[in-house]
C-alpha cells in the first residue's frame, strides 16, 4: 500500500493553528491576566492601575467569606465528585454484565453531556419545587420539611445533585470502556471457582479497573471545582444566604456585581493553586494503581 506524506511543515502549522488560537484566547491568555491583574489594583472603570504587590492576597487571606467558600467548594468536590463516580461505575458494572436494555442504556447514559450546565439548572429548579417537584406530597404532610428557597442546606444538597448528574455520563463511558478491556477468561474462571458476583467484582474488575478509576477521580474533582457555575447561577445564586457561594461563584459576584476585579483576580489564581494542590495529592496516591495486568 503506498503511502503519502504531506511534504511542507506550514500545512501541518495551518491545521493546528486554529485549536492553538482558541486555548490560547480562552485559557492561557486570561490565565496570565489573572495572575497580572492580582499584583495590581485594577479600577473597576478604567483609568489605569497602582501595583500593590501582593497586598491583594493579604486583602482576601484575612476574609473569611474567602476561607468559607473555600471549605464548601472542597466539601462539594468531596460529595459530588464520590457519588458522582460511584453512580457511574455501577451504572458501568450493570451495563458490563449484559443485562437486558444495556446496549439502549449506554446510548441513553451519555446525552446529559450534551447538555449546558445552565439548563440543567432550570430543570432541576423544576424537579425541587417545594411547591411543584418531587417532594411536593411531603411538604403537603409535612409542611417546610423540604424548601431550598430558604433552608441552605437543602440548596446546598440540590446543587449537589445536578452536578452529580452531570457527571455520571463521561465517568460512565471511561469505566465501561476500562471493564470492557478486562479479559472474560479472569471472570469466567473466579465464576466457575464459585466466587460470587460481589467478589468478582471486589477482587478481580475494581483492582484492574484503578487507572480508570484514578482518571475518574482527578478530572472529576477537577471539573466539580470550576463547572458548577451555570448550575449555581439558574438554580440558587449563591443562596439562600451564601449557602451555595462557591468560590468559582464567589469570583463572579465580586467582580461583576462588586467590581473588584483585583480581588477576583487574586481569587481565581488561588483557586487555580488549590486545584492543583488537589490534584497533586491524588498523584501521591497513584502508586496504588495498578497499570500492569
Amino acid at each position: 500500500m503506498r503511502q503519502t506524506f504531506y511534504s511542507g511543515g506550514w500545512l501541518y502549522a495551518a491545521l493546528v493553528a486554529p485549536i492553538l488560537i482558541l486555548i490560547f484566547t480562552f485559557f492561557y491568555l486570561p490565565v496570565g491576566l489573572a495572575f497580572y491583574w492580582s499584583f495590581f489594583l485594577e479600577k473597576p472603570f478604567g483609568g489605569g492601575s497602582q501595583f500593590v504587590g501582593l497586598e491583594n492576597f493579604a486583602r482576601v487571606l484575612l476574609d473569611a467569606g474567602f476561607w468559607s467558600s473555600l471549605w464548601r467548594t472542597f466539601l462539594f468536590m468531596m460529595l459530588a465528585a464520590s457519588f458522582g463516580i460511584l453512580l457511574a461505575l455501577l451504572l458501568a458494572l450493570a451495563a458490563d454484565r449484559g443485562i437486558r436494555t444495556s446496549r439502549i442504556a449506554r446510548n441513553v447514559l451519555i446525552w446529559p453531556k450534551a447538555i449546558a450546565g445552565a439548563s440543567i439548572g432550570i430543570v432541576f429548579t423544576f424537579i425541587f419545587n417545594p411547591f411543584l417537584g418531587l417532594f411536593a406530597p411531603l411538604n403537603e404532610v409535612f409542611p417546610g420539611l423540604w424548601n431550598p428557597r430558604i433552608d441552605g442546606a437543602d440548596a446546598f444538597a440540590t446543587v449537589v445533585i445536578a452536578q452529580v448528574w452531570t457527571g455520571i455520563p463521561f465517568n460512565f463511558i471511561i469505566l465501561l470502556s476500562g471493564l470492557q478491556t478486562i479479559p472474560d477468561t479472569l471472570i469466567k474462571a473466579a465464576a466457575m471457582d464459585g466466587a460470587s458476583a460481589w467478589r468478582r467484582v471486589r477482587d478481580i474488575q475494581l483492582p484492574l479497573l484503578t487507572p480508570q478509576l484514578f482518571l475518574t477521580f482527578v478530572l472529576e474533582f477537577v471539573q466539580t471545582a470550576v463547572d458548577p457555575f451555570g448550575l449555581i447561577d439558574t438554580m440558587t445564586n449563591g443562596g439562600p444566604g451564601d449557602s451555595t457561594t462557591l468560590l468559582i461563584y464567589k469570583i463572579y459576584t465580586d467582580g461583576f456585581h462588586s467590581y473588584d476585579l483585583s480581588g477576583a483576580a487574586t481569587q481565581t489564581v488561588l483557586l487555580m493553586l488549590f486545584v492543583i494542590a488537589m490534584v497533586l495529592v491524588q498523584f501521591r496516591l497513584e502508586k496504588r494503581v495498578k497499570y500492569e495486568r
